[in-house]
């Protein structure tokens, strides 16, 4: 069982039934969470924007890239706090930390308090991403889990059980691969995360898991160090 991990969630996991959040979603999640706290697995968690709004998306239709970027970290905060109350609902101690400061709702970001707060035991969980444009919510994982000194990055994917040689709901012929390297990400073009976080993952030995977060049961399950997707490492 790992001791310390890096939970990644997209925002459109969050969103289940297609509106912004899914209460049932947002309460599975939560009571996994709980169950993992319970086995003594000290949890931090990264989550993206999507179910709101996407920095690239933005641009597209004429807002600066730069502005998205930054209304898509405030994207981040929301869930962020959704998640939070998910997990103080059932009596989960949890803390929000921010790059983007905003003492009225959350923490700032201290690496040395977050980790004071991993070792009580509460959720950390971290909104605004890098706190800088042009950087998506996976480079904020491979940062913030090499930061904590986690022993695992956790990307638990909206449908998917692991990583494919092709998109398999489009292709049923693509095959699913139980082990890679961060190398066999790169060459091969395998849409995991984006190359900086790739790179950084890589740099810092960074172990990753990449799973099926919709199968019930199976966040609990990564975290105790079942093989239920792709190892990358």
């Amino acid at each position: 069982m790992y001791k310390r991990v890096l939970l990644k969630l997209s925002g459109e996991a969050l969103s289940g039934t297609g509106k912004n959040f899914d209460p049932e979603v947002l309460h599975r999640l939560a009571q996994e969470i709980k169950e993992a706290v319970s086995l003594g697995v000290q949890i931090a968690i990264v989550v993206g924007g999507g179910n709101f709004i996407r920095g690239k998306t933005v641009s597209e239709i004429g807002i600066d890239r730069v502005q998205g970027d930054y209304m898509g970290m405030l994207a981040t905060i929301m869930n962020a706090l959704a998640i939070q109350s998910a997990l103080e609902a059932i009596n989960v101690d949890t803390r929000v930390q921010t790059s983007i400061n905003m003492e009225k709702v959350a923490e700032p970001y201290i690496l040395r308090r977050a980790i004071r707060h991993l070792e009580k035991g509460r959720v950390v969980i971290f909104g605004g991403g890098t706190g800088s444009p042009y950087f998506s919510t996976d480079t904020t994982a491979a940062l913030r889990a090499s930061e904590i000194k986690a022993d695992v990055i956790l990307m638990a994917k909206n449908g998917v059980d692991g990583v494919y040689s092709d998109d398999p709901r489009k292709n049923p012929d693509a095959k699913r691969f139980e082990h890679l390297t961060y190398m066999d990400l790169l060459n091969r073009g395998l849409q995991v995360m984006d190359s900086t976080a790739t790179s950084m993952c890589m740099d810092n030995h960074m172990e990753l898991m990449v799973f099926n977060m919709n199968e019930e049961g199976n966040i609990v399950r990564a975290m105790k160090g079942e093989k239920i997707g792709t190892i990358i490492n």
